[in-house]
C-alpha cells in the first residue's frame, strides 16, 4: 500500500511495510505539474499479465509491485487489492504511470485532482 501526501508542489508517495522490499522502492516524489491526470480504476489490476518486471514482484492475485514495462511504457506498481487502485498518469518523468493501492481511492483522487487544478 502507498500513502499519498502533498507539499511544496509535489505529490509524495510513501510505499509502506514489506511492499518496499517487493517494489524495490520506498518513496516517489512527483512534481504536480508532471501529472497528466488521476483516476480510480478497479479493473486495471485484475488479470495476470502486466508486462515485464524490471525489477519487481508479481504473484497473480496476491501482489504486483515494482517497475514493469508494458506497451512501451514504464509503470510503477504497488497493488494487492484491485478495489483500492489509483492510476496516476505522468509526463516528463521516469515513469509513464503509477498504479498504486491506497486506503481511500476517492480521497486520493480528489486530493491530487485539486492539486493539479491549482498548479
Amino acid at each position: 500500500m502507498v500513502e499519498i501526501s502533498l507539499s511544496e508542489g509535489k505529490v509524495h508517495l510513501e510505499v509502506k511495510g514489506l511492499d518496499k522490499l517487493w517494489a524495490f522502492k520506498g518513496r516517489l516524489e512527483i512534481p504536480v505539474e508532471h501529472i497528466r491526470g488521476v483516476h480510480a480504476d478497479t479493473s486495471i489490476a485484475r488479470g495476470w499479465y502486466k508486462g515485464i518486471k524490471a525489477p519487481g514482484t508479481s504473484i497473480p492475485g496476491v501482489i504486483r509491485a515494482g517497475t514493469f514495462y508494458q506497451n512501451g511504457k514504464r509503470i510503477f506498481w504497488d497493488v494487492h487489492d484491485p478495489e483500492k487502485t489509483v492510476v496516476i498518469d505522468l509526463h516528463d518523468e521516469r515513469y509513464d504511470q503509477l498504479i498504486v493501492e491506497v486506503a481511500n481511492p476517492g480521497a486520493a483522487v480528489d486530493q491530487i485532482s485539486t492539486a493539479i487544478a491549482g498548479k
